[in-house]
């Protein structure tokens, strides 16, 4: 049967629609390449969030071309997901040689299309078309040993965003929201739990919004779906996420529960109290904050403010002291003053995140942002970007020191990538820990002392597992 290489660029929804793909195509009797060199099927799963990750793949997939050319490989090549569908079938008048164009609604076509495209039955495939539940149309997993996916998993609950942020295209690349109902999630979890996955991280593009749109949150309960009636009752009065997680919660197997990403309105009490009354799901939190100025927030169309912001952050952390508070953060938006920046280093040193992905606003076409007046130069985003950075880390490294000394569980993951005598694990709060251990380690929650920290890793005592 034909190999196939799938290389991904983006966020962990593309991570888990690759391995959906991949599990899909195994299925029907492909194998997997080690490298697009010996591959007989190459597909770029695509990100359209910077222009940089656009052109990062298009040039990626030009290099694929002239390669299997000069060598004389007959390569089928495609790409998916955002980019793909953003941009159809301009992909294929801009790379004449790319035989496969699939949208974020079209994953589970796959291996339909590529058993066509090898068949030669067709020639060239573009569907960016939208579908009906397609949300719900893949749910394989591709574990088959790999450590890593193995203890954990990524379980797609909903597809989608109606938030409509001024400098996001994500609403155009992947719809409106559409979410799955919860005896779906709930059967795929239970699956998954049954191979041995320990941790479940549910996906979504503003996970917090699953169920407020095409379906009641009070959703029927089935016996499919077996749960205490004294938890159905109480569930009846919470939102649809919060009945959710506390459905993963009944899973006998499931150790660990977390989400992302998550948008600030929808941690209302509910959520916030889901911290500190369900001992499984995980303190830690990826908040998005994007900017610190007010001015800012509203231009983004973000629907909150700064203090809105930092009053969550102070609920989370009355409601589980030692949480984890992540985010991701814009320098540079449209309009941006110094004054703006200045306000969001000053909520970067309140709020004291952990760790926060810093990006540089990038133009993205046919988001009102793009069109804004006082386009900030690159100089001065990148400027800031390194100001941002430099303060985020310092925060972060102060956070890492006070871990030294101190006891924390950590669910063991596999042997690291960059040394197999070390393994490597996460804490409760989504800190990486190495420490020297063995295959007898792996897929535990045990307890380590750390000893010191490396760059946004801590290292652990191997001397406590015994």
């Amino acid at each position: 049967m034909p190999s196939v290489f799938i290389k991904t660029y983006g966020c962990q929804m593309n991570e888990r629609d690759s391995e959906a793909v991949a599990a899909q195509l195994v299925a029907k009797g492909y194998t997997l390449a080690r490298s697009e060199a010996t591959a007989d099927v190459v597909l770029l799963n695509t990100c359209s969030v910077r222009d940089f990750a656009e052109q990062k793949a298009i040039n990626k997939m030009r290099n694929l071309v002239g390669t299997a050319r000069s060598e004389k490989r007959d390569q089928i090549v495609g790409f998916m997901g955002c980019m793909a569908q953003s941009r159809g079938k301009e992909l294929l008048d801009q790379l004449p040689d790319v035989d496969l164009v699939l949208g974020t609604q079209k994953f589970h076509r796959a291996a339909e299309y590529l058993d066509e495209l090898l068949a030669g039955k067709r020639t060239k495939i573009v569907d960016t078309a939208a579908e009906a539940k397609s949300e719900a149309a893949i749910r394989e997993h591709l574990l088959n040993g790999n450590a890593k996916t193995s203890v954990s998993a990524f379980v797609s609950i909903m597809q989608g965003c109606n938030q409509h942020c001024t400098f996001c295209i994500v609403p155009a690349t992947r719809g409106e929201e559409r979410s799955r109902t919860i005896p779906d999630i709930i059967a795929e979890c239970r699956e998954l739990a049954a191979r041995g996955v320990k941790e479940i991280t549910l996906l979504g593009q503003i996970v917090t919004s699953y169920g407020k749109r095409g379906w009641s949150s009070n959703f029927s309960w089935s016996e499919k779906t077996p749960t205490p009636d004294k938890l159905k009752l109480e569930l009846q009065h919470k939102t649809a996420f919060v009945q959710l997680l506390d459905a993963v919660h009944e899973i006998e197997g499931i150790e660990r529960i977390r989400f992302t990403s998550p948008h600030p309105k929808g941690y209302g009490d509910d959520l916030v109290e889901a911290y500190a009354r369900l001992p499984k799901l995980c303190e830690s939190a990826h908040i998005p904050l994007q900017s610190g100025s007010d001015r800012i927030l509203k231009l983004m169309h973000r629907g909150y403010t700064r203090e809105k912001y930092f009053g969550i952050i102070q609920k989370l952390r009355q409601a589980k002291p030692g949480i984890g508070i992540y985010t991701d953060i814009i320098v540079g938006f449209p309009g941006e003053t110094e004054e703006d920046f200045e306000m969001t280093l000053s909520l970067c040193r309140e709020v004291a995140f952990d760790n926060a992905y810093i990006f540089k606003y990038s133009q993205r076409r046919d988001t009102p942002a793009a069109e804004m007046a006082d386009q900030v130069p690159q100089g001065i985003r990148e400027e800031r970007n390194e100001r941002l950075l430099n303060l985020v880390n310092e925060i972060a490294a102060r956070k890492y020191d006070a871990f030294i000394g101190k006891q924390v569980q950590i669910l063991v993951e596999g042997p690291s990538k960059k040394n197999a005598a070390r393994y490597t694990g996460r804490t409760r709060c989504n800190r990486i820990v190495l420490f020297d251990g063995s295959a007898r380690h792996q897929g535990q929650l045990m307890d380590v002392k750390i000893e010191r920290t490396g760059s946004f890793t801590l290292y652990g005592d191997p001397a406590i597992l015994e």
